[in-house]
């Protein structure tokens, strides 16, 4: 069966944020349909719009599957619920657990559900910096344009900055 190459989003600022991060990878990999994980390094990050919460943790997520888009997001939608994402939420505020599809592929979607390639993607640091380390030639789809480049072109001012695990903890 045929496998899309698939990059996500994953980010969390409420409660053991190294352990969020992790046990959606962990969930993500349970699923037969999805393989070939590979993780950017984790970023501490400013949130954005709502500045009025803590500090995120993100990286990019990297993955092959043979689910579509819309089976993928049924999957991401699960696994946020399980780890203690709110359904019914206000936009920007603070959460355990974020996923959002970045790229899938080359597919374009376009619907009250889902955008692909993510609309706001190309407007966040959080996104392209650790998108660079895993796919910097890569072009980023609609734009023609690769993804280190959109990285030097992008707006936002806030910091990002990478983060080491203490293992010792």
């Amino acid at each position: 069966m045929f496998k899309n190459k698939v990059y996500l989003s994953i980010g969390s600022n409420i409660g053991d944020k190294e352990s969020n991060i992790a046990s959606s990878i962990a969930m993500l990999g349970s699923y037969i349909e999805i393989s070939k994980i590979r993780s950017s390094s984790f970023y501490k990050t400013e949130p954005l719009y709502n500045e009025n919460q803590p500090s995120f943790l993100n990286i990019i997520l990297e993955l092959e599957t043979t689910l579509t888009p819309f089976q993928l997001l049924d999957k991401i939608n699960e696994i946020e619920k399980m780890l203690g994402r709110e359904e019914k939420r206000q936009k920007n505020q603070p959460r355990t657990i974020d996923i959002d599809i970045i790229i899938f592929k080359d597919s374009f979607i376009d619907t009250t559900e889902l955008q692909i390639p993510h609309p706001g993607a190309l407007l966040r640091k959080f996104v392209l910096i650790p998108l660079v380390e895993l796919a910097s030639d890569e072009i980023f789809p609609k734009t023609n344009i690769k993804i280190v480049d959109l990285l030097e072109k992008c707006p936002d001012t806030s910091v990002v900055q990478k983060y080491i695990i203490d293992k010792k903890a």
